[in-house]
């Protein structure tokens, strides 16, 4: 029942020992995990405080935090070289990396702090933070939505850099995104560790092959754990089934506010240099310099002067400016275009360029009909490139014009012709997003990979001038081997002790199914995960908030499509509604703010059936929030008083359409944000 360890010669995983081992003695099966292994069988583990000669324990391994997977002892060998291996060459000169991360892991930040160390702005030029995120959305929100391509130059070599989203919604630009480059950047919180998008963005990366350089970063927090990181990190990449390889990563430590870095927590430098070297070390671009054009068109830009930009990585041939080129798809029959113009990414910005060649990422113009997923060929010869498989989208919003008392009044596009030309624009460039059509003319369906994804098209929409009603967001069903099916997700929560029975209560009542549960740090924080259909997080967020007075921090990621989990619960509290159209009154809000909370305050218009509060009790009903007081000669009008008026409840786009259900709608204006129910006119 023990091993006999003899240390294999091969590099070593940081705080890790590789060990090829032989069962001397009686085989076991189903022990720690470990099952199948028999006697004179021959095993390779991994893990800490493993020392070569040493006998160790069944039960020992099996506590520890180790790997095994079978194997024989490898024998190097030079794998013959095939004859269409011969024809790539390896550029010296050129890295194109992605950085990938849960979010607000630090993303963002540490790409300023590359582009600061590369010198890209001038000593006394003013940066604004997080300067890559040039959205509106993205700052206030302080996420990334878009990816973006930046470039940098350190020791001769450029550094081609994408930025990428770290939310699952936004999980088809990652996707792109790993297709354009060779190396990935996994920037992983020094205090929480690998969280479920960094086991999202990782998986892509391990699926497609890429080296990974693990940077830890906000290594300057007083509560830094990079042991437990590292570890953590470690275990993450053997779960996700990464090859030798990719296990035996790289690991830089740095704070990317503070312009430190090292090769451990105790050697910090006041530069990134450790970074950029460690980016070096990553593989370099294998192209046919001398091949026929490919490119791959994984993302879409628009300019108001250029029209449609496509952005590529060219894998083999060169792109000249003023080219003829064959669009081509395998599913598609291939159409010749000219390009008119190419551009090089040059720090953050773009160049125009005559020509580039094999590993290079571009944008061009000109190219008028084209998708994600094509292939820019050469016209003597177009060959289409495999095209980008994106997964499919799990929710799904109604999309329809404004046909509220309000209609017209502030939006600048109104009609259906206008609706539908925005939605169809965005699936140019949005490849994980789909529009169908329904029975209405004035009625759209939109899919998506998540609320928050519509919501980012909802809000921008809006910005732009358009009015329109959405419907409450719904699931989208399977039929798997002749049974029903659902998404699922897996949510991560990080709450005070105090508060964790009531989001367990409150997560057990939506059919969640918790799958761990973490002691508290030293802050007191728990952090809990359960496995929870998609329809049943529809609006839990807010109702989390609440129970945690603010404190919870929750993360989503998709878990695939599961069986029918069943009925959920059906509201506690209904809704206050509007018994009139008119103006809010203090009077008026006096006596409804009895009823419930009120989402309304004096002075706003609004009209018959639109939502005013939240009723302290099932069911809806109706208020008149517009009345006000009776004149007589004993009566006068005057001033309301406000001193009896409680306080309101503001609610943002993404707590309205959390807040809706079936029977009710979001409309939205470049102004206002309101909530209605459906009313169905009755047959005479």
């Amino acid at each position: 029942d023990s091993f006999w360890g003899e240390k294999f010669d091969c590099p070593l995983i940081p705080r890790y020992k590789l060990f090829f081992v032989e069962v001397k003695m009686m085989g076991f099966v189903g022990v720690g995990g470990f099952s199948g292994l028999a006697v004179g069988q021959k095993a390779r583990i991994s893990g800490t405080g493993l020392t070569s000669g040493r006998r160790v324990s069944v039960a020992r391994l099996s506590r520890s935090r180790v790997s095994m997977t079978l194997a024989e002892p490898m024998v190097e060998t030079e794998a013959p070289v095939s004859a269409s291996e011969e024809s790539f060459v390896e550029r010296d000169d050129i890295r194109n990396i992605a950085i990938v991360a849960h979010v607000d892991h630090g993303k963002t930040t540490l790409v300023d702090a590359l582009l600061a160390e590369a010198k890209v702005f001038r000593e006394n030029q003013t940066v604004q933070e997080r300067v890559m995120d040039s959205n509106d959305l993205e700052r206030e929100r302080g996420i990334t939505i878009l990816a973006k391509n930046a470039a940098i130059n350190y020791e001769d070599v450029k550094i081609n850099i994408v930025d990428t989203p770290g939310h699952a919604d936004f999980g088809g630009e990652v996707e792109r995104v790993l297709n354009m480059v060779d190396g990935v950047l996994l920037v992983v919180d020094a205090v929480e560790g690998p969280k479920p998008q960094t086991r999202f963005v990782l998986k892509k990366a391990i699926e497609m092959g890429h080296k990974i350089v693990v940077v830890v970063n906000k290594i300057d927090r007083p509560n830094s754990r990079p042991d437990y990181v590292l570890d953590s990190t470690f275990d993450l990449f053997v779960e996700l089934g990464a090859s030798d390889e990719q296990t035996d990563f790289e690991v830089v430590y740095c704070s990317a506010l503070k312009k430190v870095s090292g090769p451990s927590p105790d050697e910090l430098e006041d530069n990134l240099k450790a970074v950029l070297d460690c980016i070096l070390t990553l593989p370099k671009p294998k192209v046919k310099v001398d091949g026929k054009l490919q490119m791959m068109v994984s993302n879409v830009d628009y300019d108001e002067f250029k029209g449609r930009l496509g952005i590529g990585r060219i894998l083999s041939g060169e792109v000249c400016s003023k080219s003829e080129i064959t669009v081509c798809h395998p599913e598609k029959d291939p159409k010749k275009q000219r390009i008119s113009e190419v551009f090089a990414f040059n720090n953050l910005g773009k160049a125009s360029v005559d020509s580039a060649s094999a590993g290079d990422l571009v944008m061009f113009a000109g190219v008028e009909q084209f998708d994600i997923g094509d292939t820019i060929a050469d016209t003597s010869a177009p060959s289409p490139l495999p095209p980008i498989a994106v997964e499919e989208p799990t929710v799904r919003m109604s999309f329809s014009v404004n046909t509220t008392e309000f209609a017209g009044r502030e939006g600048k596009y109104v009609t259906s012709r206008n609706l539908r030309d925005r939605l169809m624009k965005e699936l140019e460039k949005n490849v994980a997003m789909r529009v169908e059509n329904t029975d209405s003319a004035d009625t759209f369906i939109v899919c998506g990979r998540g609320p928050l994804h519509l919501t980012i098209l909802i809000e921008t929409m809006r910005r732009e001038g358009f009015e329109f009603l959405v419907g409450p967001p719904d699931v989208i069903y399977k039929k798997i081997d002749g049974e029903q099916c659902e998404p699922f997700e897996t949510v991560d929560i990080e709450v005070q002790e105090e508060y964790m029975g009531g989001v367990v209560d409150l997560l057990g009542r939506r059919k969640g199914l918790m799958t761990d549960m973490g002691s508290c740090n030293a802050e007191g924080m728990c952090s809990v995960t359960y496995t929870i259909p998609t329809r049943g997080l529809l609006g839990v967020r807010s109702a989390i908030l609440t129970a945690t007075r603010g404190t919870a921090i929750m993360t989503t990621t998709f878990a695939g499509y599961q069986p029918y989990a069943g009925d959920l619960p059906k509201k506690d509290q209904g809704s206050l509604l509007a018994y009139e159209t008119g103006k809010v009154t203090t009077y008026g809000v006096e006596a409804a703010q009895e009823r419930g909370k009120l989402f309304v305050k004096p002075g706003e218009e609004i009209y018959k059936n639109q939502i005013v509060g939240l009723h302290q009790r099932p069911g809806n009903l109706n208020i008149n929030v517009c009345k006000t007081k009776a004149l007589t000669n004993f009566r006068a009008s005057g001033k309301d008083n406000d001193k009896n008026v409680q306080g309101f409840v503001d609610l943002s786009l993404d707590d309205c359409i959390e807040y809706i259900g079936q029977d009710e709608l979001v409309e939205l204006t470049p102004e206002s944000i309101r909530m209605l129910v459906k009313v169905t006119k009755k047959k005479k």
